[in-house]
């Protein structure tokens, strides 16, 4: 079968190959792969700096599929079914994580499209548990987008907890920043989208969403426009999704005192400068948010169930297994919101 394999570290390194389809045993779901979503991770991937993947690795960990097999073991999921999975393969099963199902934290997790094969393929597999049946009215394309939703939902109903009627400031309008708002307009919160002259095409797309206010930093003053929607007091809750540092900073000087600030955006380097002159004096609670676990994808699919939340309204671009890297360097370039890949024709 055809694959979109990483066979070495280093920058590039990645081509569609012929691999070996996967087969089932024990409790293992084989999986024909619809669509499968372009992740920033898979970037780093291909540009040699994302220290996790463990080639040689077929990519791809946000899709969805039409059960094709099934291993002798497995009881619940039924060929035919339409699914998408998590992206955990393999966990140690024995650490305190691992027993409050908080896959994301064990420290020998193996994922999808890291160190196990991904779904940028025509067969993909992985165990019974971690595979959902899609709820009814749920599509293949909005499920290929069920593990950046996750994320999401795992930052900001989970990690934090956004309520109705807060007023919360999202920094990015990627497409994690348009999901996690997604995600917090579901709750009742007022939301705020924060980006660059540079995102014009994002801000239309965020538009579209019907976000509460929309702020091109360069042209607007963003200070005066949380003063005046908050009575000076400042957003309830900032996520940071840009991964820059110079928005994390903005996130501490206009949170309210005793805010959250949630850091879901990757940072390129690992040590930054941080403004702690104004962090600690707020009282600010600043958290990390890691991936995703099992509860997010059940609530997940259940937003998109009852229509809470349209995950592929941020799909801009539709392409071709074969036309992988079109698809990567359009991504790169911020010039789609998200691209996701139609391996099969189901």
């Amino acid at each position: 079968m055809k694959a979109l394999v990483k066979y070495e570290k280093g920058p590039g390194n990645l081509e569609i190959r012929e691999v070996k389809e996967p087969e089932v045993s024990g409790d293992l779901v084989k999986i024909r792969v619809a669509y499968a979503g372009i992740c920033g991770s898979d970037l780093h991937t291909w540009a040699g700096n994302y220290a996790g993947n463990k080639p040689p690795v077929t990519l791809g960990h946000e899709f969805s599929g039409i059960v094709a097999e099934t291993g002798p073991e497995v009881k619940r999921i039924k060929v035919g079914d339409l699914v998408t999975s998590e992206t955990t393969f393999e966990t140690c099963g024995r650490c305190v994580h691992c027993k409050n199902e908080e896959y994301n934290l064990c420290s020998k997790r193996q994922g999808l499209g890291t160190q196990a094969d991904g779904g940028f393929a025509e067969y993909v597999v992985n165990h019974e548990a971690r595979v959902h049946v899609l709820p009814e009215g749920v599509t293949l394309l909005q499920a290929s987008l069920t593990e950046p939703l996750a994320c999401a939902v795992h930052g900001a109903m989970e990690t934090s907890r956004v309520k109705e009627g807060e007023t919360v400031l999202i920094f990015g309008p990627g497409a994690m920043g348009l999901l996690t708002g997604m995600v917090c307009k579901s709750q009742g919160a007022k939301v705020v989208i924060a980006g660059l002259t540079k995102d014009e095409n994002r801000f239309a797309v965020a538009r579209e969403l019907g976000f509460d206010r929309i702020v091109d930093q360069m042209k607007e003053n963003l200070d005066e426009i949380m003063s005046e929607m908050t009575e000076g007091a400042g957003p309830d809750k900032v996520y940071e999704c840009s991964g820059a540092i110079p928005a994390l900073n903005r996130a501490f000087e206009l949170v309210r005192k005793k805010g959250e600030v949630i850091q879901i955006g990757l940072f390129p380097k690992d040590y930054n400068e941080v403004n702690v002159g104004i962090f600690f004096p707020k009282e600010i609670h600043y958290m990390g948010t890691r991936t995703q676990k099992p509860s997010a994808w059940v609530t997940s699919l259940k937003l998109m169930e009852e229509g809470l939340v349209s995950p592929e309204k941020i799909v801009t671009m539709i392409t071709e297994l074969d036309r992988w890297e079109e698809g990567f360097v359009r991504s790169r370039n911020a010039e789609e919101v998200k691209v996701v890949i139609q391996v099969s024709g189901a």
